[in-house]
């Protein structure tokens, strides 16, 4: 047996078993491109036993003869066209012109007795590789516009009808010049089989193969999957999870669906899937639905975003036996290697359990240290206010026991009224605490501010100072007088006292606390300075938070609960401010505050 023979035997075997294949694939799933595989591969089949029969010396059936043989061959354009029609847009009047002229050449190449004349033989050629050649464009087109599995198969299917191309251009050689049939025909052998080969591997490839193919989309839906179960928003996650997927098959549009069980239904960001989509929740297997935008499924392109569709991948998403919801990939088209596709969908739905699950892990952990951090502010909350309230009660308490003891011993003795004042004191003390507890609740109800009213802040800042000329002696203000904020009042002296007391508690006896006051860039601007301990650089980020109180404070010299700082950011950010520090430690620290001036102010600046 020679090595054209050979290689025509392997051809052969490839076109036959390519058929049993696509028969049993299309037995299973009677799709109308899984139909035109099979006529294709089917013609091929029957010529390629005729060929068997007549080298072997078998005897042919009359009906089965080399007229229906050569029919079949020159039919091979038209149904290579067919196929392509089912993935791509064929212009009418192409797909009925080449019906046409096959028909022409059957009745021509039958009607005719052998040998044929030599410009039939060229006309008959030329036909076939026009339609052929066509073919082999539109599949490397659609090669382009698609991706994964798709773009290979199509690749694979353009380079074989090159190749049957360039077979018919050497058979048609070969009657021209008789001399040069050797030569063509090992060419041809090598042509024919790899035209088996690529439509082989493009409609029936093997299992190991397609995997192979679907490994790259695979791992690039991955990667770009793979940072998003810790994004913030859930439905981020989502649509990014979609647009992935989407651009893994080349689609226009793909969708994830989550299961509500309250509502007992599949939905995208609100809204419900139709239950004609559904059907892979239901079966818990990959499937493929064609749907019909202009009629039961027109809420598609208003819920979904979706326009041009004419047909659904779909496969659930289920980790552990739980279901989770269903992945959608919406194409233009009914997908040609429906198979191919399920199987990868279904491969990208896994995939993106494993991410959802991951995400409600993260979410299961973040909740946890939510609830510890929670619990561990609460503990600190009334460690801290237990101990802080406990300091004012006790000298309360212990005040009273000792002024009754004397009235008791002896009534008529005069009002002791340095115990009325250390009463007094810590009263006030007691007072200022609860206070602050609930200007807490209220800052986090977000009703701390009450009516804002034109202010000049200056005189504001002068009043405390004649209100507390004993305590703020070491107060040195440095104001400008124009400066006027829409502000609440009562509220913002809150900011300043706390600020003031906080640098007068921290720094020396003998070093002055710096207060100045300016407008800048349409602000009014605060500032208060102190010479005293300063605050640990990594502390400072920390320092406006609640119940916070730095490393370097000794908690036996300075009582508190760490909540003014607290406050006053509060009640400068309800004013539409900011307030931050500066701070070195053991120099002393500076706190800026920034409010916007009010309207006069700003017409004026």
């Amino acid at each position: 047996m020679s090595g054209v023979d050979q290689l025509q035997y392997l051809t052969w075997l490839l076109y036959l078993v390519g058929f049993a294949l696509v028969l049993r694939r299309t037995l299973g799933r009677p799709t109308p491109a899984h139909i035109d595989m099979t006529l294709f591969f089917g013609a091929v089949a029957v010529i390629v036993l005729v060929s068997v029969a007549s080298k072997i010396g078998l005897p042919v059936p009359a009906w089965l003869g080399n007229d229906v043989a050569a029919a079949l061959l020159l039919s091979l354009g038209y149904l290579l066209m067919r196929l392509v029609a089912d993935f791509t847009v064929v212009p009418e009047v192409l797909l009925r012109g080449v019906e046409v002229g096959m028909l022409v050449s059957i009745v021509a190449v039958v009607a005719l007795p052998p040998p044929l004349p030599l410009g039939m033989v060229i006309a008959v050629v030329a036909y076939l590789c026009l339609v052929i050649g066509y073919d082999a464009w539109a599949f490397v087109r659609q090669a382009r516009r698609t991706q994964g599995v798709t773009r290979r198969r199509m690749q694979s299917a353009a380079a074989a009808s090159v190749c049957i191309a360039l077979v018919i251009v050497g058979a048609g050689v070969s009657a021209a010049a008789p001399k040069l049939g050797s030569a063509v025909d090992e060419v041809n052998a090598l042509l024919g089989l790899g035209s088996g080969i690529g439509y082989f591997v493009a409609f029936a490839p093997p299992t190991w193969l397609r995997v192979a193919w679907q490994q790259p989309e695979v791992r690039a839906y991955l990667s770009r999957a793979v940072g998003l179960a810790g994004v913030a928003e859930l439905s981020e996650t989502i649509r990014e999870l979609g647009r992935t997927a989407a651009d893994a098959f080349g689609a226009p549009a793909a969708r994830v669906a989550l299961w509500d069980a309250d509502k007992r239904c599949l939905h995208v960001e609100g809204s419900q899937v139709p239950e004609s989509l559904a059907r892979a929740w239901t079966t818990q297997h990959a499937s493929l639905t064609q749907i019909d935008l202009s009629q039961a499924e027109a809420a598609l392109t208003a819920s979904f975003g979706i326009y041009e569709a004419s047909a659904v991948l779909s496969a659930p998403i289920s980790a552990n036996d739980k279901r989770l919801g269903v992945l959608l990939v919406f194409a233009a088209r009914a997908p040609v290697f429906a198979n191919s596709d399920l199987e990868l969908i279904q491969l990208l739905a896994d995939q993106t359990a494993v991410i959802l699950e991951a995400r409600t892990l993260i979410d299961q952990a973040a909740g946890v240290r939510a609830r510890e951090e929670a619990a561990r502010l609460k503990e600190d909350f009334l460690s801290s206010a237990a101990h802080d309230l406990k300091t004012p009660l006790t000298g309360i308490v212990t005040q009273a026991q000792v002024m009754k003891r004397r009235a008791e011993r002896n009534p008529d003795a005069p009002t002791d009224m340095i115990g009325l004042d250390r009463l007094l004191e810590q009263s006030h003390r007691l007072k200022s605490l609860v206070l602050e507890l609930l200007d807490v609740s209220r800052l986090e109800q977000g009703s701390l501010i009450g009516d804002r009213e034109s202010v000049n802040v200056a005189d504001l800042i002068k009043g405390l100072l004649r209100q507390e000329p004993d305590r703020w002696q070491r107060v040195e203000l440095t104001a400008e007088q124009d400066v006027t904020a829409d502000l609440d009042p009562p509220r913002f002296e809150q900011v300043v006292t706390n600020l003031v007391e906080n640098a007068l508690k921290y720094s020396p006896p003998d070093t002055p606390v710096h207060v100045a006051l300016w407008s800048e860039n349409g602000q009014a601007r605060l500032s208060v300075r102190d010479e005293g301990i300063g605050i640990p650089i990594e502390d400072q980020p920390l320092v406006f938070e609640r119940f916070h109180r730095a490393r370097n404070v000794d908690d036996r010299r300075f009582a508190g609960m760490g909540l003014g700082l607290y406050i006053a950011r509060g009640i400068v950010e309800q004013h539409d401010g900011k307030i931050w520090i500066d701070s070195t430690p053991g120099l002393g620290s500076t706190f800026h505050v920034a409010i916007p001036l009010g309207a006069a102010e700003e017409v004026t600046a």
